[in-house]
């Protein structure tokens, strides 16, 4: 895949969308490109989260340790999915185990250089304030609605 097919691809996503052609280069020329091998770990439920991924092609299984400490798969995702999207902005630990289910492109892109783009570009920092702000009040509408289950 090319420069501007990374590209594209990240202007697809929602935390990327609106933003330009130049912000956008930033993240794909200087994030981490690699396949995954099918049945390889991408990361472990619980570790450090220090950047995100992007799935360009392929799929990954993620799963969470049930209570009976067995592994219980939550989802499989594939192109165009984003994993860990808040570990762009914060250090948190990996809700999932994930693991690719096929040979897997992804990209990864690290906190360090999500920081860069927003220091470099303050309008992307901007759109990224907003998102987040309409993230948290959109969380916040759908927990007051389910509150008279606590009632």
């Amino acid at each position: 895949m090319a420069l501007n097919d990374d590209i594209r691809l990240l202007s697809q996503l929602p935390l990327f969308n609106e933003m330009s052609e130049d912000q956008l280069r930033l993240i794909a020329f200087g994030a981490d490109r690699r396949v995954v091998s099918g049945g390889q770990l991408l990361f472990r439920e619980g570790s450090p989260a220090e950047g995100a991924y992007v799935i360009l092609t392929g799929s990954v299984e993620l799963s969470r340790t049930g209570r009976n400490g067995q592994q219980v798969v939550e989802a499989v995702v594939g192109a165009g999915t984003m994993l860990s999207e808040l570990a762009l902005i914060t250090l948190v630990e990996r809700k999932f185990t994930a693991v690719a289910r096929e040979d897997t492109s992804i990209i990864r892109i690290t906190r360090a250089l999500f920081h860069r783009l927003m220091e470099e570009f303050p309008d992307a920092a901007l759109l990224i304030e907003n998102r987040i702000r309409d993230n948290i009040a959109a969380l916040a509408e759908k927990a007051a609605a389910e509150l008279h289950r606590f009632a």
